[in-house]
C-alpha cells in the first residue's frame, strides 16, 4: 500500500477507535437483519457466481481495480479476483445486468453500500491487513467453499487472531478494521459474497463523518472509472 494511503486510513481509524468499543464480530440479526434474505438465496447466488467463474479471466484482480491494495492482492502470484456490482453506492450497470439474482437483492436492501463476488484462487493467501474505517460493516457469505472429506471448510478467515471457517451457506458480520487475513488451503477456488453494510447507531458526529467519507470515496470511484 502507498504510504499516503496508510497514513490517511490509520488517522481515520484512530478517530473512530476513540469513540466505538464494539467487538470484531457482531450480531448479524441485530445489525443487519436483511442478511436472512441473502442466506435464503445462497444456492441461487452460488449458481450465479459459478456461471461468472466460467469466464474467470475476464474478472479483474483486486489490485487492478485499486492499486493501493497491491501488497495484499498481488503478494504471492495467486489470484484474488473480484466481480463488483456496487461500490460505496456507485452501481456497476454491466455487472448488475449479468447478476440478476444479486441485483434484485440489492434493490431491496439499500443499507448495502458495496457488493462483490470474491474469487480466491487455490492456496491464495491474503496477508494480514485492516479496512479503512468503521463506518461500514463487512458481511461475508460463503457460496462455494472447498471442504475436507469430513466437511470442514478449508478456507480460514482470521480476525483479530481468531480463526473462522465459514462454509458454503454460512455467514459472518464483522468489523474489518480489526486485523484480518484469509487463506485458501485447498486445491480449489473459494467463492464468497462480500457486502459492505452501512453502520448505524454511531454518535452523530461519526455518522456525519461517515457520510462525508463515503461521499468522497464515491467521487474517487466515479473519477477512476471516467479517467
Amino acid at each position: 500500500m502507498s504510504t499516503a494511503y496508510e497514513h490517511a486510513t490509520a488517522l481515520i481509524r484512530r478517530i473512530y477507535d476513540k469513540r466505538l468499543s464494539d467487538p470484531a464480530i457482531l450480531d448479524v440479526m441485530d445489525r443487519f437483519p436483511s442478511a436472512r434474505r441473502y442466506v435464503d438465496a445462497w444456492p441461487a447466488l452460488r449458481d450465479e457466481a459459478l456461471r461468472l467463474a466460467e469466464e474467470i479471466t475476464g474478472i479483474p484482480r483486486f489490485h487492478e481495480l485499486m492499486a493501493e491494495q497491491e501488497s495484499i492482492s498481488a503478494n504471492d502470484g495467486r489470484d484474488w479476483r473480484v466481480f463488483v456490482l456496487k461500490a460505496y453506492g456507485v452501481p456497476f450497470p454491466r455487472n448488475l445486468e449479468r447478476s440478476p439474482v444479486l441485483a434484485t437483492l440489492l434493490e431491496s436492501t439499500p443499507e448495502v453500500l458495496s457488493a462483490t463476488y470474491s474469487f480466491l484462487a487455490p492456496h491464495k493467501h491474503i496477508p494480514r491487513h485492516r479496512g479503512p474505517f468503521r463506518g461500514i460493516l463487512r458481511y461475508y457469505l460463503g457460496l462455494c467453499v472447498p471442504a475436507t472429506s469430513e466437511g470442514h471448510p478449508q478456507t480460514v478467515l482470521t480476525i483479530d487472531g481468531v480463526d473462522y471457517r465459514i462454509g458454503s451457506g454460512d455467514s459472518l458480520l464483522w468489523d474489518d478494521t480489526f486485523p484480518h487475513e484469509v487463506r485458501n488451503a485447498s486445491d480449489q477456488p473459494r467463492i464468497a459474497l462480500l457486502l459492505d453494510v452501512r453502520r448505524r447507531g454511531m454518535p452523530w458526529d461519526l455518522e456525519w463523518l461517515s457520510r462525508g467519507l463515503i461521499a468522497a470515496i464515491r467521487a474517487a470511484i466515479r473519477f477512476r472509472r471516467l479517467a
